[in-house]
């Protein structure tokens, strides 16, 4: 793991650690809130912290590292941020819903995971590259600052939950139209 006391404050991987703690955090309060306005609140709070990091991630420092660190973690990096902004879009369709909630407790375990590989993985290797990291770590800034500022891009994945709707068919909404199947009557044996 990182020894964070070592970096600078503009430092490119200071500014994304102190991003995850700041998710986590908001994981955290939303485990110990017993209020759904106060859940709603933090849902709102971390999807559009999370929204912000996967762009400057995406379009500044995966870029800087990815040549030279190895191409499966860049991939599963990759991966892991396509999943997050599904669930991420879907989150942003609306309020309510029986699944908002439990698609939040996934949203965050799914995030905590990919935390957690960056940090201990990730990072420390990028940390070993020869880049300027606080120039990329002011660009970082920059670029989250401009995102606060004007707004977050749509990304693809919340045009493809847009596309459907909001209809996803998740095992508990396709149990709800469907009809129950009618009881067999019971079988009974001949007797021979």
């Amino acid at each position: 793991m990182l020894e964070r006391l070592l970096l600078s404050d503009d430092h490119a991987i200071a500014v994304l650690m102190r991003d995850h703690d700041r998710v986590k955090d908001l994981f955290d309060r939303f485990e110990k809130s017993d209020s759904a306005a106060e859940k709603e609140k933090i849902i709102t709070e971390a999807v559009q912290e999370l929204k912000i990091h996967a762009v400057i991630e995406e379009e500044i420092f995966y870029p800087a590292v990815r040549k030279q660190l190895e191409k499966d973690i860049m991939n599963e990096a990759d991966e892991e941020h396509h999943v997050a902004r599904v669930l991420i879009a879907e989150l942003d369709r609306g309020r309510g819903g029986d699944h908002r909630e439990s698609k939040f407790h996934v949203l965050a375990e799914s995030v905590r995971h990919h935390i957690k590989e960056e940090e201990n993985e990730m990072m420390p290797k990028a940390k070993s590259l020869d880049l300027d990291f606080e120039a990329l770590g002011d660009k970082l800034l920059a670029r989250k600052k401009d995102l606060k500022r004007n707004g977050i891009p749509s990304d693809a994945e919340h045009k493809m939950v847009a596309a459907v709707k909001g209809r996803s068919d998740t095992p508990a909404a396709k149990a709800r139209r469907s009809k129950p199947a009618k009881k067999a009557a019971p079988r009974t044996r001949a007797a021979h």
